[in-house]
Formats: structure tokens, sequence, C-alpha cells
């Protein structure tokens, strides 16, 4: 326990403090050795399966285990084969069994490829490098997607759905392809904000998507989960953490090129979306603290009015989380007072699943702010993971 507290406290400070530091170089040390950038670019042929590996190298990293930089093929939005980096970690020491796999999906990080993990771990500024230890500390291998153009070349597709519900599975399959953990071992999944979103995602497309995954799933832990973007984005408007929006229109001008999404926006608002383009979430904060989406926008709609018409409606409604419902127990902690990401849409998203059938321990967090919210739902969620790996039953509020 004391070791989970100090963890905790480490982790507060990165958070607060580590976006800063990962947005100071431009090129952070501790990049791969096969010729830099050069790991990160695909082949022209990618391979035929599904979290099927194209590339792999070891790397230093301040982290309890061995690190290793992978490149996998995925499925994007649309159904097409693309390139994701990310990173496997396995605890240098033995595992009593056959080793557990967590799939860890990572927070907001920025969307330039500079920001992805797989380079952040090498350099030792990935803020989520306290709960990854701690995880790595209790024999479980970690494997950590970098997400769509997250390192890879092409814009970051920022909380779309099914990019990365299929990373954070395609992640283990890639994992599994490396040997660093056992075919059909148990497996689970774990992330908190965006990375709560795409955790969730994960878990509802896992039956569909990757029926070998989720045979072997043992749950799923998904924290503040963006599960419903226009209120997320019309509660960012204006405040401190405004300078999100711009990532998310990346996204969906990456992921929908038909929206032609700088139609929407005037000459402020276009050197908003390409200056996000090219920052981590330092930058952002530090550059865009406040800002209002109406005054980035070519009529003066607030971005709230444009995602309310189409096509963009319906587009964001595809990012709907809590539509289907996850076949594993769902351990979801969300604090009362999130700043960032309303906790009124995970309390819905939490009665959709169970509506559906779905076993949902749900955990209101009487603490102030979205990123207090992570410290305070990291025990419990150690608590569910380790409950699960050991077959244990978890509560449900269903």
């Amino acid at each position: 326990m004391r070791r989970l507290l100090v963890t905790l406290f480490t982790t507060l400070t990165l958070l607060g403090l580590g976006a800063s530091v990962a947005s100071a170089a431009p090129a952070p040390p501790g990049t791969p050795s096969a010729s830099g950038d050069a790991f990160y670019e695909p082949p022209a042929t990618l391979p035929a399966g599904n979290g099927d590996v194209i590339r792999a190298e070891p790397f230093a990293a301040p982290l309890p285990a061995s690190a290793t930089r992978i490149l996998y093929r995925s499925t994007d939005t649309a159904g097409r084969a693309t390139a994701v980096s990310g990173t496997v970690l396995v605890p240098f020491a033995p595992a009593p069994g056959p080793r557990k796999l967590i799939s860890y999906a990572v927070g907001t990080q920025g969307i330039a490829d500079r920001c992805a993990p797989s380079r952040q771990f090498a350099a030792g500024t990935e803020y989520e490098s306290a709960f990854v230890s701690t995880l790595l500390s209790r024999g479980y291998a970690v494997v950590v997607t970098d997400y769509q153009g997250l390192g890879t070349p092409g814009t970051h597709t920022y909380v779309n759905r099914a990019a990365e519900g299929h990373a954070v599975l395609d992640a283990v399959r890639a994992a599994r392809d490396l040997g660093s953990a056992p075919d059909g071992g148990p497996t689970a999944i774990a992330g908190y904000s965006q990375g709560g979103g795409a955790s969730a995602a994960a878990a509802e497309f896992a039956p569909s998507y990757a029926p070998d995954v989720a045979r072997t799933l043992v749950g799923a832990y998904a924290g503040a989960v963006p599960a419903d973007l226009a209120a997320t984005g019309a509660a960012l408007d204006g405040t401190p953490s405004a300078g999100l929006i711009g990532y998310a229109l990346n996204g969906f001008d990456a992921a929908y090129p038909d929206l032609h999404v700088a139609d929407q926006l005037n000459a402020a608002g276009k050197r908003f979306l390409a200056e996000t383009r090219e920052q981590c979430v330092g930058d952002t904060a530090a550059r865009y603290p406040g800002v209002r989406s109406s005054t980035l926008t070519s009529q003066g709609q607030t971005l709230a009015q444009i995602l309310a018409t189409e096509p963009f409606r319906s587009r964001v409604g595809e990012q709907r989380i809590g539509t289907t419902a996850p076949q594993v127990p769902m351990f979801v902690a969300h604090s009362v007072a999130d700043d960032i990401v309303p906790f009124d849409q995970d309390a819905a998203m939490v009665r959709s699943w169970c509506a559906k059938g779905a076993k949902v321990q749900f955990v209101p967090l009487p603490v102030p702010t979205h990123v207090a919210g992570a410290a305070a739902a990291f025990p419990g969620a150690v608590a569910f993971l380790d409950a699960r790996f050991a077959g244990r039953q978890t509560p449900s509020s269903c």
C-alpha cells in the first residue's frame, strides 16, 4: 500500500508537470536506433493479419521492465489496414505462471509525433509511467499503443472510437506475436480519459473485431470516459483545457476528410488547427487556455452548434460509447467534479450498459478535477484487475 501511495503522489506530480516536460524538446532522447524516425515508417505492403508485428527493437526505459518498441498492423475507422506503433513492457522478474497481459491505453498526449508514448517512455517524460510501473511491479506485462497517427505518418485520429479501440485490441495481438505474452493467456484492458474511451471502446468491439482477444479478456478498467464527445466539447469550450478541441478537430479531419473541417473555420481557426497538430498537451495548454470556439469559426458559431448539424452530428454520434454492452466485467471510475470530461455522460454510459446486461462496477469519486480523479481511481482499478486475473468475482452496480 505504501508503494501505491508513493506512486499516486508521483503521478499527480507527473500529470501536472509531465506534459510541460514532454513538450520541452522537439526531438526527445531515446529515439530508435533504426535511424530514428525511420522505425515509424511503415513498409509499402503491410502484413496480412491485424496485430502482426512489422518490426520491433529493444530500447532503454526508466521502468522496471524490458522495453520493446513495436510497429504493428491495425485497422482504421474506415476498415483500412494501417500501421500503428507502441511499446511492449515485460517485468524483469519471472512470472510464477503464464504471463498476464494488460493493454494500457494512455490519456491525452497531444497529436504531434513527438508526443507518442513509445518516444516518451524512452525519454523519461511519459506521465503515465507511474501507473504503468505499478502494474509492472505486480508482475503484469503491459503493452501500450501509440494509437493511429501518433508516432506514425498521418494525423492522430484523436478520440475516434473505432481507430482507438482497434489499436488497443491489436496491441494485445502484437504482444503475443512478439512472444511477450502467451497466446490464449489472460488479458485485461485499462485506461483513463482518452485512454478510458479507448479502453471502453475496445471492450465494446472485442467480440466482433477481435474474438481471439475477447475469449481471453477478464475485464477492463475505463476511467473518466469521454463517452459523449458533443457534451465534452461543449464543456471544454472557454475553459483552461479548451485547446484540446484542436486535437478533436484534427482527429475528425483525419478520420473523415469528407467533412472538410477547415471550411468551418476562419483564419484564426485554421491557424489553431495547424498549430495544435504539432503540439503536445503542455504546448497546447500554454498556447490556448480559455479559447472560445466561436472566435475560430467562419460564421461565429460555437463548436456545439456546428456539431449539432449534419453531417457532423452523425459522425460525432458514431463515437458514442455505451451503445454496445461489453461482455466482460467493467470498472468505471469518475470524479463527480471532473472539470474536463463531464461526470453525467459516464453515469449515462453505465446506465445504458447495465440496461443491456453488462456487469459494471461504477465508482463516483468525491474528489475535484480530472487530474485528481486519475489518482483517486487507480487503487480501485488495480484491485479490480488483480481480482479479475485471480478469477474472483467483482461487484456490480447494475
